[in-house]
């Protein structure tokens, strides 16, 4: 008889509570009457006015730009902005090969290439890993802040200037977040974000495009937002706006009741994100120190958003343990909102990236990564778990809970060898 304490092995779990254990986003009395309201006053804007300029000035003056343009989901947003940049068939991309895939799935519908590049232990771009992949058809590199937690910007602002690039952001997971308290997504020409579901601000389904340069702003318009938001917004003298009735042909507009309760979460935003911040620093002080964990850094020079809370899990620790193993422990003790990243990992693993001609026509000759290529985007999504980051502090007690359960399993490993 196994006398382990470990519930996978017949002990008493540390969480009894059903789950889900973390929802997202909250809805709030104020979000019910926005998206009602707004049935009410129209579920179709055409041009920018009612709640889609409130949304858009709004995160405007959050994020101290000049112009947001928002769009019907975060990819969208990608697309428009990587259109917006010039960016088109030929060109190429630098892109960190571990992200969600959105971040460079547009540039094959511009005719563009994303270019692959491997990141850091941290699971960053490594800028050096860039430089080589840069060629004279290189346009941009692009800033991904993975998990809500801030590029350092200060280096990939410097390396795009020495090497003559576009830097642009993807800040789908970092809305709020900041470095050397400037918040992500005003670095670069322009930054794409997300509003889908899960986000720290959340439409349900949404995105949004944000930059200070004029002339960006009137080609993200002429790409998703034709006709009456072009005729009106772009100057009348201005040489793009005899494209204005038809744009470029696509209509990305954010829906209505998105936008309304995106603009109904937006004042609450930096609230949740102080308590995400409280509670992600619990969490990491708990499991400072827990053999087979790593927590992640945080330089005093970024506040991240903590979209969520990546952990690193070192296996010669616990005795060569595996993390698949390791997690079925970590979910028996009740913790079940521990996962592993599953479509945000190495570019490289997906079909698409390794023969895009199949779907895509025009690149039927673009060879796929070889045998080896990103070794660290590969090695650091296969040693990475995360948890959520709760924000109230009545949910103090289930984050403690669920660190007490990854250091249960981690000192009683050797039960599950």
């Amino acid at each position: 008889m196994n006398d382990s304490p470990l519930a996978l092995l017949g002990g008493q779990p540390v969480i009894t509570a059903p789950g889900p254990h973390f929802t997202w986003p909250v809805i709030a009395e104020a979000d019910r009457e926005a998206v009602a309201g707004q049935l009410e006053a129209g579920v179709s804007i055409p041009d920018r006015s009612g709640v889609v300029a409130d949304l858009e000035d709004a995160l405007a003056s959050y994020l101290g730009v000049r112009h947001v343009v928002t769009t019907c989901t975060g990819t969208a947003a990608l697309h428009s902005m990587y259109a917006a940049a010039g960016i088109g068939p030929g060109d190429e991309v630098i892109v960190p090969a571990l992200t969600f895939h959105a971040t460079a799935t547009p540039l094959f519908h511009l005719g563009a290439h994303p270019v692959l590049a491997d990141v850091d232990d941290r699971g960053q771009l490594d800028l050096d890993a860039a430089a080589r992949r840069i060629t004279a058809r290189t346009k941009a590199v692009i800033a991904v802040h993975l998990w809500g937690l801030p590029e350092d910007m200060d280096t990939l602002v410097s390396f795009a200037d020495e090497h003559g690039l576009l830097l642009l952001e993807d800040g789908s997971h970092a809305h709020g977040a900041t470095f050397n308290g400037r918040r992500t997504g005003t670095f670069g020409t322009a930054a794409a974000f997300s509003l889908n579901g899960p986000k720290p601000l959340s439409a349900g389904e949404g995105g949004f495009v944000a930059t200070d340069d004029s002339e960006l702003y009137y080609r993200v318009l002429l790409h998703g937002q034709y006709n009456k938001r072009c005729r009106r917004e772009i100057p009348a003298g201005h040489p793009l706006v005899r494209f204005a009735v038809t744009g470029m042909g696509l209509k990305l507009r954010i829906h209505p009741l998105a936008a309304a309760l995106a603009r109904a979460q937006l004042p609450r935003l930096d609230r949740y994100l102080t308590g995400r911040r409280s509670i992600a620093a619990r969490m990491c002080a708990a499991l400072d120190g827990v053999p087979g964990i790593r927590v992640p850094h945080v330089p005093v020079s970024t506040r991240p958003s903590w979209y969520a809370l990546p952990l690193r899990y070192e296996p010669t620790e616990l005795g060569g343990l595996t993390l698949e193993r390791f997690l079925d422990a970590v979910h028996t003790e009740g913790a079940t909102e521990t996962d592993q990243p599953g479509s945000t990992c190495p570019l490289s693993d997906h079909p698409l990236f390794q023969a895009p001609g199949a779907l895509l026509p025009g690149y039927a000759d673009q060879p796929g990564p070889a045998v080896g290529d990103f070794p660290a985007a590969k090695y650091v999504h296969a040693t990475t778990f995360k948890l959520p980051v709760w924000h109230r502090e009545e949910d103090t007690r289930l984050a403690d809970a669920y660190t007490t359960a990854i250091a249960k399993v981690a000192s009683h490993a050797k039960d599950l060898l």
